[in-house]
């Protein structure tokens, strides 16, 4: 193994790393955010406020390849998290509803845009053959943090001390920084293409398949938005377990994230096609997703199993998309990748307005679950509209 191979199999290591600890941060206020907020204002303003930062993010990400130009993907990513920093410890020491509001928005929004600096380090080092192995390492890397931030949030968070649980966040971009600055700084940037929108969107529009891997990711966002708002409030709120009890379920949930999206990374890059995989992904995840409307006993075993079935569905549409997506873009076209990652800002733009909507009908919250499912029936379609990349 020559110098060269080793550097790269260094810097591939690192991004599983930072991508682990940057999910981890990420993930431990996910599913307590939205129960935080509701602390400071209505369940529906919980809804407004997802939807400002969606917006935000939205309108930023459109810049991304000037920014980067200007100053590179190493300098963009640290001034974001040192953002993302002082957001975080900001809503350990505040208490007025205006400032944790925009404090969260800060931190939402940093996290979004740090997402797509990940993305182009890590698009830097892979190569077509070695795309779904590397995406799919990197999924269930990151995803491992998933899992074991609902346990170690349960266990922080007592007495509702969410202050604990954003102190703890803050601190974990601290090795985050440090890895970043020790292995990137002299990150040899790509030429950015500064695009318009318009134009972007045309070529999108245009490409049949890039299209239909553009949906299949707003519906798979869309889906997580919509769980991560309503589900903890659903289960604290209305079943009744206790966060310790969320955080096992939560936990186990999110196994098949770790389980199956590595080896469905290497099965895509070898054997199997993309499309078949999405489309059982969605059915799984409707089916399981319609049950929960229905569910209202407060068993752990039976909520941790149903929830875990959601999960299943979600990894494999979230490998394969990824991965199909990645073997049809190039690092040079960053604005269709900066476009991609708009749809987790999207999905948290729309989920909560569709809501809103069905609150304002006065919907009981448990039959959303039926309209989410509803909606994850339709990813069918645009999943078996895909070419294979075979």
């Amino acid at each position: 193994m020559d110098e060269t191979e080793k550097k790269w199999q260094s810097n591939v290591f690192v991004l599983y790393l930072l991508g682990f600890l940057f999910t981890l941060h990420a993930a431990l206020p996910a599913y307590i955010s939205s129960t935080f907020l509701s602390h400071f204002v209505t369940e529906r303003l919980v809804g407004v406020l997802y939807i400002i930062s969606a917006i935000i993010t939205i309108l930023l990400f459109a810049l991304v390849p000037k920014i980067l130009r200007k100053f590179g993907n190493y300098r963009t990513m640290l001034w974001l998290l040192l953002a993302d920093l002082v957001s975080t410890l900001a809503l350990v020491w505040f208490q007025n509803y205006l400032f944790i509001s925009f404090f969260f928005i800060t931190s939402f929004v940093s996290i979004a845009l740090i997402g797509f600096n990940i993305d182009v380090f890590l698009e830097n080092f892979s190569s077509n053959s070695f795309t779904g192995k590397i995406r799919g390492t990197f999924l269930s890397t990151s995803n491992i943090a998933w899992i074991i931030a609902p346990l170690i949030g349960s266990i922080i968070l007592t007495n509702s001390d969410y202050w604990k649980i954003f102190l703890a966040t803050a601190l974990l971009l601290l090795p985050i920084i440090f890895l970043l600055e020790k292995n990137f700084k002299k990150f040899r940037d790509p030429v950015y293409k500064v695009i318009p929108v318009k134009t972007t969107f045309l070529k999108i529009f245009r490409d049949k398949n890039v299209r239909a891997a553009f949906v299949v990711s707003f519906l798979l966002q869309f889906f997580y938005s919509w769980m991560v708002i309503y589900t903890p409030i659903y289960l604290y709120t209305y079943i009744g377990f206790s966060w310790r009890e969320i955080g096992v379920i939560f936990s186990i949930m999110l196994l098949p994230f770790v389980i199956t999206e590595a080896p469905l990374g290497r099965l895509a890059d070898k054997r199997w096609g993309e499309k078949e995989v999405m489309s059982i992904g969605f059915i799984v995840i409707a089916l399981a997703t319609g049950m929960i409307a229905f569910i209202q006993i407060k068993s752990i075993l039976f909520w941790t199993a149903l929830l875990f079935v959601t999960r299943v569905g979600a990894s494999m549409v979230e490998v394969m998309s990824e991965t199909y997506f990645f073997k049809k873009i190039n690092l040079d076209k960053t604005d269709i990748i900066g476009m991609f990652r708009t749809m987790r800002p999207w999905a948290y733009l729309v989920s909560p307005v569709i809501a809103i909507i069905l609150f304002g009908f006065g919907l009981p919250i448990k039959y959303i679950f039926i309209a989410l499912a509803i909606i994850m029936f339709t990813g069918l379609h645009w999943s078996l509209e895909l070419d294979d990349t075979k």
